[in-house]
């Protein structure tokens, strides 16, 4: 999710952003209606390392799909 924020609020309120930030939101700063600038979090190799092996673990763990189980999901939100 991402917030954009105008340069001036962005100066009284750094510290709140970078909380926000930190947990995982993005913040566009804008000068005006235009965006200018993108807050993002820094990943450090080891969180992505961990994060990784945590998705690796968890494909092992799930069971394979069908072809008709995903053609029954992808039929599911259609309206008739």
């Amino acid at each position: 999710m991402s917030v954009t924020v105008k340069v001036a609020e962005a100066k009284a309120h750094l510290s709140e952003l970078l909380a926000r930030v930190e947990a995982g939101e993005e913040v566009i700063i804008s000068r005006g209606s235009d965006p200018v600038a993108k807050l993002s979090r820094i990943h450090k190799d080891n969180e992505l390392r961990v994060l990784m092996a945590e998705v690796r673990a968890a494909r092992l763990r799930a069971k394979p799909v069908t072809n008709d189980e995903v053609l029954d999901w992808k039929r599911e939100g259609q309206r008739f």
